[in-house]
């Protein structure tokens, strides 16, 4: 597939088989993200694999985080919102979470290693894309939850940016619209 091509034709599917991805596709998506264009070659990114009975942890701690912002575990409504995180780890059959583990060294601009670490992201799923897979990327406040550092193992100054769903498309991919180019652009060619 032409990168153009994959680039315009990649998009968000929300709901994947539940069916094995092979390994072997999962190294060579973390392995595209590991090209990404970052500053000082500091490679800042950590990737953690999530299948199987491994989304149960991460369940456990969506959970605690549910909980701990304040949502009442024991109203109806409480209850709901609760169990919608809990589920949240299986949607699809691997999660790929992706942190920047931010460099500790005076020269290295932090906003730079989160910036080389979201290019490893769109990476990734460029190349989930061109493998015939179905990708989606999700954030929300667990994700920048201190437990979820935690989880991860992570200290305080690293960040975890996406949680990378990923399966075998069991829908259609939407076909994009975007804004034109010329819409968006300033062109500036003298002074």
């Amino acid at each position: 597939m032409d990168v153009i091509e994959a680039i315009k034709t990649r998009r968000s599917v929300g709901k994947v088989k539940d069916e094995e991805v092979p390994r072997d596709l999962i190294e060579r998506i973390i392995e595209a993200g590991t090209f990404a264009p970052n500053r000082y070659l500091t490679e800042p990114w950590r990737f953690f694999v999530i299948s199987g009975d491994g989304r149960r942890a991460l369940s456990k701690v969506m959970e605690e985080i549910a909980i701990d912002s304040c949502i009442d575990p024991h109203n109806e409504e409480g209850k709901k919102k609760i169990e919608k995180q809990k589920n949240k780890p299986f949607r699809a059959p691997v999660i790929i979470a992706v942190a920047a583990e931010v460099t500790e060294n005076k020269k290295v601009i932090r906003l730079e290693e989160l910036g080389a670490t979201y290019a490893a992201i769109e990476n990734m799923l460029i190349a989930a894309h061109s493998l015939g897979l179905a990708s989606f990327w999700k954030t929300g406040k667990a994700c920048y939850s201190p437990k979820m550092k935690e989880f991860f193992g992570l200290q305080e100054k690293d960040e975890v940016l996406a949680f990378i769903y990923l399966g075998y498309p069991d829908m259609e991919r939407k076909e994009a619209q975007r804004k034109s180019v010329d819409s968006l652009t300033k062109w500036i060619d003298r002074d």
